[in-house]
């Protein structure tokens, strides 16, 4: 027999490169504020366009959190996810309206809890729209992409007129609970108060929509139908049934961004939820699809790059996003944190 061969097993090192290419897109928003810090002249300034596109950011993650997961898990191309923002929002203002004693009110709780009120209300309101929108446009429609798109876009020019029928025509202007009305200074920035909100809820729905994800029985079967939704299947979990609580969350979650983005812009309209859909599809493809850590980090970018280069050069703010998109495209062809392939 042989000797064993004299030598002292070695392990190849990891570069610097390999070791940070996992922490690519945290590090990423990093050197974004970096960057911002450096090219904005006023710290107080920079603070100020910080906190707006962190609060921008957080609701279009909420927003496009939903539409990722259908995405990745559902492979359907759903164009009529604007609708659910724009019923969240009228829904949510209808609430508000209702409970004027409490937003008027100069009572933090008081506002709080008529703004949670309206919350829920736009929630539950637009999950039952998605079940309804799932079972009746989307579902004789899966695996037909280019139908998914006409009938989908077909639901959502129905619903704009439905909002316009029941809700009236013109722009509905809004006011901010009294309490989360103006701003409070810090280290010589303005901060508004609203903001500093929208900011703490996205980060409690990403919190909570990762320990779903991560550490629930239900989180790893939608994760592992996201990636695998055939062998899901073949262990006997009824996939289908995952794939309508999924549209539902998902219309949900942009109901609710839908309430937060009325009061940030303060005025609703019938088409709000189209024209927010471009920053959506931005934030969903450059996140990765089915990503719902991907998609939160690509909403900061977006909102971070929309409130600095809007100050620092306001012509370029329009297509700035559009840039972003491709050149993290062309670092990620797949996304930044991609959980499925290309379809």
């Amino acid at each position: 027999m042989s000797a064993a061969p004299d030598h002292t097993p070695t392990m190849a090192r990891m570069s610097l490169g390999e070791r940070l290419a996992p922490h690519a897109p945290v590090l990423l928003v990093i050197g974004l504020m970096l960057l911002g810090l450096i090219a904005i002249p006023a710290t107080s300034s920079w603070l100020t366009l910080t906190v707006s596109g962190l609060a921008m950011g957080m609701m279009i993650f909420i927003m496009a959190s939903g539409l990722t997961l259908v995405f990745g898990l559902m492979d359907v191309i759903n164009f009529g996810h604007g609708a659910f923002v724009s019923v969240g929002a009228f829904v949510g203002v209808s609430f508000l309206l209702l409970l004027e004693h409490m937003t008027g009110a100069s009572a933090l709780a008081l506002n709080l809890t008529a703004l949670m009120v309206a919350i829920v209300g736009a929630m539950a309101a637009t999950g039952l729209m998605g079940w309804a929108f799932e079972r009746v446009i989307v579902k004789p429609v899966y695996g037909h992409h280019l139908k998914q798109i006409l009938v989908t876009m077909g639901g959502l020019i129905v619903v704009e007129q439905l909002i316009i029928v029941l809700w009236g025509p013109e722009e509905i202007y809004i006011t901010r609970p009294e309490a989360l009305k103006g701003a409070i200074t810090f280290a010589g920035a303005a901060l508004e108060k609203y903001r500093l909100v929208a900011v703490a809820i996205g980060i409690v729905i990403f919190a909570a929509m990762r320990f779903v994800l991560r550490r629930t029985k239900i989180g790893l079967i939608v994760r592992a139908g996201v990636e695998n939704g055939e062998m899901v299947e073949a262990l006997g979990y009824r996939l289908r049934m995952v794939f309508i609580g999924v549209f539902i969350a998902g219309s949900a979650l942009a109901g609710l961004g839908g309430v937060l983005w009325g009061l940030y812009q303060e005025v609703i309209t019938a088409h709000m939820g189209n024209q927010t859909m471009i920053l959506v599809f931005i934030v969903v493809i450059i996140g990765g699809l089915g990503s719902v850590e991907g998609c939160f980090i690509g909403a900061l970018l977006v909102g971070l790059m929309q409130n600095y280069v809007a100050f620092l050069e306001p012509k370029a703010a329009l297509i700035s996003n559009i840039a972003l998109m491709v050149a993290i495209l062309m670092w990620r062809p797949m996304g930044m944190i991609p959980v499925v392939k290309a379809k």
